[in-house]
């Protein structure tokens, strides 16, 4: 698991040695916005919540910007951008939501994190153009179905632009033959 995170993270530092290169040599704003091939490209990172035990292994992160609530979380995320099979902006009453469908490995990780960890929060951090923590949804339930939908802090553009990121780099993961 720890060599397949290692392997995509190399790839996503090309992708932002690339971005920053191409944005010097042809006098582009500089911007933490990723492309690949001409395409936008998000990060999605999911953390679990967990109780301080005064290690490095842990913090406090702020999610909301209007109101910060600080959700003590694991440094290290269960799941990933890797992990994504597709993610759509979807309809809610009185709004909008993110919706992520998850590949077999991540439906299988998520469907063991929120069954062992339920009432916990999952932090969720991506990196679109923006970086910061989009939700902080309470796990109430056992997710078998590797689709995890959240209410994201962000504005509907902002929603649309994380969803196309997270569905280039899933056709892009696509393409690549498995080792």
């Amino acid at each position: 698991m720890k060599i397949r995170f290692a392997g995509f993270n190399t790839y996503l530092l090309g992708l932002l040695i690339a971005t920053a290169v191409a944005c010097e040599t042809t006098g582009e704003k500089k911007t933490s916005e990723k492309r690949h091939k001409g395409k936008e490209a998000t990060t999605l990172h999911l953390h679990l919540e967990v109780n301080r035990d005064g290690t490095d292994r842990n913090g406090p992160v702020p999610v909301f910007r209007d109101q910060p609530v600080m959700v003590n979380v694991n440094h290290e995320a269960f799941l990933n951008e890797g992990d994504v099979q597709e993610a759509a902006v979807v309809e809610t009453r009185g709004g909008y939501a993110v919706m992520v469908q998850f590949d077999k490995h991540g439906t299988l990780v998520l469907n063991s994190v929120s069954s062992a960890f339920k009432g916990s929060r999952v932090a969720i951090f991506s990196q679109f153009g923006d970086a910061r923590w989009l939700a902080a949804p309470i796990i109430n339930r056992r997710i078998t179905d590797g689709i995890l939908t959240f209410t994201p802090d962000a504005t509907r553009e902002e929603a649309e632009r994380i969803v196309r990121g997270l569905n280039n780099i899933a056709k892009e993961l696509k393409k690549k033959p498995h080792a």
